[in-house]
């Protein structure tokens, strides 16, 4: 559990770090823009690896079972996951009225993945993992709207970028629901 709790902390700490304007602003006049860049990707990776090495072992000694979520909660997790997904594709795609309603689709699709998980995962290892994403993007939503960023644009109509949110968000959903079982271990749904 500690190094799943490490792999949080590196993960979501440097991710924390893109808060603290004068901060970051301050690394990179030190070391240069190309070496921020470098080092916070280094540094997430490490993070993330840690996060999923520390799952595997936290999974493998056995789940911590602190309550059992309602059957009804498992039914609200997978359109959270695809809104997700459309979210996160949003982010990347041409402009559209998705992107410019979400806002930070990035942080839309962290706070859904997360919540989705969260309602389905009662053991501790999986509250503290979804849990800590969820908390992350609620402290950088608030963040991003206190130094004034406001996001996309809003757009009034809908846009091929709109379509490809949609198409290429479900289509990665349906590929991650299908190969969920093999590449984490459990269903993503309850047959």
């Amino acid at each position: 559990m500690l190094i799943l709790i490490l792999g949080i902390v590196v993960f979501l700490g440097v991710h924390t770090l893109t808060a603290f304007r004068e901060t970051r602003m301050s690394l990179i006049e030190r070391y240069g823009l190309q070496t921020y860049k470098g080092a916070y990707a280094l540094v997430a990776a490490i993070g993330l690896a840690l996060i999923v090495y520390g799952f595997i072992r936290y999974r493998a000694e056995g789940l911590i079972q602190i309550w059992t979520p309602p059957l009804w909660m498992h039914y609200l997790a997978p359109p959270l996951v695809w809104f997700a997904f459309v979210a996160i594709v949003s982010r990347r795609a041409p402009p559209g009225r998705i992107r410019g309603w979400l806002r930070h689709p990035t942080l839309v699709a962290v706070k859904s993945w997360a919540l989705a998980h969260l309602l389905v995962n009662g053991d501790l290892g999986g509250m503290i993992l979804f849990g800590s994403f969820l908390a992350w993007g609620v402290f950088d939503r608030i963040a991003v709207k206190k130094r004034g960023d406001e996001g996309a644009p809003r757009i009034s109509e809908f846009t091929r970028g709109d379509a490809i949110a949609v198409g290429v968000g479900t289509a990665l959903f349906l590929i991650v629901l299908y190969l969920h079982p093999w590449l984490f271990g459990v269903p993503a749904v309850l047959a």
